[in-house]
């Protein structure tokens, strides 16, 4: 099985998942965060509406991007976890962004995905931080959810960014007005979204 990446037409998908945490929240995030690439951006041609799917089902293939978010726990079954390694070996990119109370089981589960890899911090030289929009003291912080800085994390296959993990920023609320962040949060956290799709693209 091969990823198929379409840069002619990219389609965000949000990963649904069991375990209790709410996977669905802020659903307007996803769409938002497509209708500002779409304007910035004019290579590419974006779809809005975004795409539901669990880990288990091999559409995921299709795709170059995933994206998980939630506050509270994550569990992945078996078939989700080798479907997931696979789609990341071939290719593929997950972005996670913690909604706070993620962290400790997100960091569990991609444990089961890669037993042998860490969760590393990515340096601020890394191209992720740089595509579209230079960020070069890393990851703007969007929301106060612990003190301290925000802290960008991923696992690194043959040298590519597979998995980029978000902690103690809550980029994608910032992709949404409900929480009534100032205008400058807000585009803060576009730029940084605007980022992380392209490097999902591109590399």
């Amino acid at each position: 099985m091969t990823l198929l990446v379409a840069l002619l037409l990219f389609v965000p998908v949000r990963i649904r998942y069991q375990g209790g945490g709410d996977w669905y929240n802020d659903p307007e995030i996803l769409p938002n965060l497509m209708r500002e690439i779409k304007s910035r951006v004019q290579s590419i041609e974006i779809k809005s509406e975004e795409v539901v799917l669990s880990l288990d089902n091999n559409r995921i293939f299709e795709y170059p991007f995933l994206f998980i978010t939630g506050h509270g726990n994550i569990r992945l079954s078996e078939a989700e976890i080798q479907n997931l390694r696979q789609y990341l070996e071939n290719g593929g990119f997950l972005y996670i962004d913690d909604d706070y109370g993620l962290d400790k089981y997100i960091r569990r589960e991609l444990k089961k995905v890669f037993p042998h890899k860490k969760l590393v911090k990515v340096p601020f030289s890394h191209p992720i931080y740089h595509m579209f929009y230079d960020f070069p003291e890393g990851l703007p912080k969007i929301h106060e959810h612990y003190k301290g800085p925000p802290e960008g994390y991923g696992i690194f296959l043959n040298g590519r960014l597979a998995v980029f993990y978000t902690y103690n920023t809550n980029i994608s609320d910032g992709w949404t007005d409900r929480h009534k962040d100032p205008p400058e949060k807000m585009e803060q956290a576009y730029r940084m979204g605007v980022n992380i799709v392209l490097y999902a693209l591109l590399y």
